[in-house]
């Protein structure tokens, strides 16, 4: 599950654009969207391993930019209130949950081979956002609020929860395009990030 088509693209460059067992599915931007596509395709076909790949934001000291994230945890990181002591997620609230944990050994294994392919790669929560960060504060917010934060995008939960009410695990990897912070357009390295996107997918098609 990608969230649009360059990110589809890139990795169907990594897998040399002939894999028959990886399906490609496009979800749209956002937790609502990412969660529907989702869920419409594996009412349609049977799956092993839902995977969400794309570009996202790294926290500062987690992520550089070029370095892939492989989430050992999924959190929607917005999910919740604010009160007048801050904001309090559904887990507190006690409707629910915001964290989807991820496989141990399915995070080791990938996160072992992308290290062996000479890529930069670090394990940690990914953040799912509805609101992309643009400010300092907000990002020393969520850092605090969620410590290790490593990536932050806006799909990973959308899909975790499409795929855990199917009882399949799931995946999400993401290469760095810029850092979560303020929005500086000109320091967003897409093209590279995109890149190590399509490189994580030629380690993907060997170890899944």
């Amino acid at each position: 599950m990608t969230s649009v088509l360059a990110e589809k693209e890139a990795v169907l460059r990594g897998l040399n654009e002939n894999s028959d067992r990886f399906v490609i599915v496009v979800a749209g931007v956002g937790p609502a969207a990412a969660a529907a596509s989702t869920a419409t395709a594996l009412a349609t076909e049977e799956y092993e391993l839902v995977v969400n790949v794309g570009i996202a934001g790294g926290f500062a000291n987690r992520a550089d930019v070029g370095w892939l994230v492989v989430a050992d945890e999924i959190i929607a990181a917005d999910l919740g209130v604010e009160t007048p002591e801050g904001f309090q997620s559904v887990d507190k609230l006690g409707f629910g949950t915001t964290r989807i944990q991820v496989d141990s050994s399915l995070v080791s294994r990938v996160a072992t081979a992308l290290n062996a392919a000479g890529l930069s790669v670090t394990t940690g929560p990914v953040l799912s956002v509805s609101t992309v960060t643009g400010s300092q504060a907000r990002a020393e917010q969520l850092e605090s609020q969620i410590p290790g934060a490593s990536a932050e995008a806006m799909e990973g939960y959308g899909v975790a929860i499409a795929a855990q009410q199917r009882g399949i695990p799931i995946l999400e990897i993401r290469a760095i395009s810029n850092r979560v912070g303020p929005r500086n357009r000109a320091e967003w390295r897409i093209e590279e990030a995109l890149e190590s996107l399509t490189k994580a997918s030629s380690v993907i098609r060997e170890v899944l």
